[in-house]
């Protein structure tokens, strides 16, 4: 496979401005190439590089385009629609996919890809504007090792650190699970604090209070799920019903003083159920059986 060194951006807004211009100081050839024109003349005014009139004439002889937009279905159109930039790309030239898109759908536009002799890589980024200005972006990327291998170098020059995460996909997939796990993450300590404060307690002390005991080395995925289930040891000595009394308890007091506590709730019907299908007394890591016979998968 052949070096990259020349790139058509598309999509220079809040966050793909920086990140093509961190390309740019990384010595690659950039070409943008924006929805509104005003703002790729912006980019080149700011930064340097070129701005194309035209999706064509941006992927004209480019060894790679990435794209930072807002779904799978925009990408598709700038790709392979009327005017798209695939039917002007080189034979083997590479899209790197860096927008928050469906995996299902990035899958769909690497094929029709592949029957026009195109390649294709998905590499979202986790991490907002000032994450993208000093490029520590992490990047989770999917594709072919080889070609992941290929443009993992322009990567670099936007992210701290890069997942290869597996098939044409896998990158869009991880960032979506990613961004639900702290979304649920963000609800469940909103849904914590206000239902302390209502029965008396100082939000800023719980906050403090929480992360050591549920960040860094007491967060389930380092503390539980790494060590305890992916090596099916299950053993940190509490028993699942243990738990899914505590989880009572935090709703029954949020009941007692008419708190909100949906998330709640859900979570300890979900902790009851598995008492019942799992078991009381097996290790509350075991809890993971719950999903996998729901699922029909193993971990």
């Amino acid at each position: 496979m052949t070096k990259i060194r020349t790139i058509g951006f598309i999509g220079v807004g809040n966050m793909g401005n920086p990140m093509a211009a961190n390309l740019l100081k990384g010595g690659f050839g950039v070409t943008v190439f924006d929805a509104r024109p005003e703002t790729a003349a912006a980019f080149v005014a700011q930064h340097g590089g070129r701005a194309a009139a035209s999706l064509a004439e941006l992927a004209a002889g480019r060894d790679a385009i990435v794209t930072m937009l807002p779904d799978d279905k925009i990408v598709r159109q700038v790709m392979l629609g009327d005017g798209g930039a695939a039917a002007a790309m080189k034979p083997g030239a590479v899209l790197v996919d860096m927008g928050t898109c469906d995996p299902t759908g990035t899958r769909s536009t690497a094929e029709a890809l592949q029957k026009l002799g195109l390649l294709m890589v998905d590499a979202p980024v986790m991490g907002g504007v000032v994450f993208a200005k000093d490029a520590t972006l992490d990047i989770m990327a999917g594709g072919d090792a080889a070609l992941v291998e290929q443009v993992t170098p322009l990567l670099r020059e936007m992210g701290r650190s890069i997942v290869r995460c597996g098939a044409i996909g896998a990158g869009h997939a991880m960032k979506a699970l990613a961004n639900y796990v702290n979304a649920c993450a963000l609800i469940n300590a909103i849904e914590a604090l206000t239902i302390g404060k209502k029965f008396g307690l100082d939000a800023q002390m719980m906050a403090e209070a929480l992360v050591p005991m549920c960040a860094g080395r007491n967060h389930p995925i380092e503390k539980k799920v790494i060590p305890q289930i992916l090596s099916h040891k299950y053993a940190t000595g509490m028993a699942l019903s243990f738990i899914a009394k505590d989880v009572k308890i935090a709703v029954d007091m949020a009941h007692a003083i008419d708190a909100a506590v949906p998330l709640g709730e859900t979570v300890s019907e979900l902790w009851n159920d598995a008492v019942a299908k799992v078991g009381a007394k097996v290790d509350q890591t075991e809890i993971v059986r719950y999903w996998e016979e729901a699922t029909g998968v193993k971990l």
